[in-house]
């Protein structure tokens, strides 16, 4: 499908009611992505990994699913690209989403005492300048920025935080430690939109 083309399919599927998987969990930026084109009328499918939402869209249990493909920081996501095409998924679409990771960490606890942070690879790889300006604080990969919110927030410890969107400190009752802590104040990651080819 043509650029034009895929203008034209987005905008079929815009706001019309429709269920579509992510990755991850509420909050995250996939889900900020359906939130973007489908508003309030998207039943969301949350998914533990890509391959699980390639899956529900493949079998059918999802009409639609968004993927980051690319991040304006650190390029290419590894992998998704390839797998939309192994599984013979139609691309109608990409979706910009602006990225403004935030440090989120349990309620009454200074920044000074978090020594490890959770988040997705991907966004734990656009925040190297902050753990540059922290040494005292560990990157720990996990496999969601909003499911780092939900685990951190479950565990309350004060060393712990998450880098995930300011969104997820109300919706997991988190406090923002720091905000916009990638290396680039105009983030963005670019979504596709994908749906069984014919």
């Amino acid at each position: 499908m043509d650029e034009e083309g895929m203008d034209d399919a987005l905008e079929l599927v815009r706001g019309q009611s429709a269920l579509v998987a992510f990755q991850g969990e509420r909050g995250a930026y996939g889900h900020l992505a359906i939130e973007q084109l489908w508003a309030d009328r998207a039943i969301v499918r949350p998914c533990w990994s890509f391959d699980g939402v390639i899956t529900s869209v493949r079998e059918g249990t999802a009409s639609f699913g968004v993927l980051p493909v690319h991040n304006e920081i650190i390029g290419e996501i590894a992998g998704v690209s390839a797998a939309i095409a192994l599984a013979a998924l139609e691309v109608i679409g990409l979706v910009r989403v602006e990225v403004r990771h935030c440090l989120l960490g349990a309620i009454g606890a200074p920044l000074d005492a978090v020594r490890e942070a959770y988040s997705h690879a991907a966004a734990l790889a656009q925040c190297a300048a902050f753990f540059s300006q922290h040494p005292a604080i560990a990157a720990c990969e996990t496999y969601d920025t909003a499911g780092a919110a939900r685990e951190v927030a479950a565990r309350r410890r004060r060393t712990e935080a998450a880098i995930a969107d300011e969104g997820c400190a109300q919706r997991y009752g988190l406090q923002v430690l720091a905000r916009d802590i990638g290396d680039r104040a105009n983030n963005a990651t670019h979504f596709a939109v994908v749906r069984r080819g014919a």
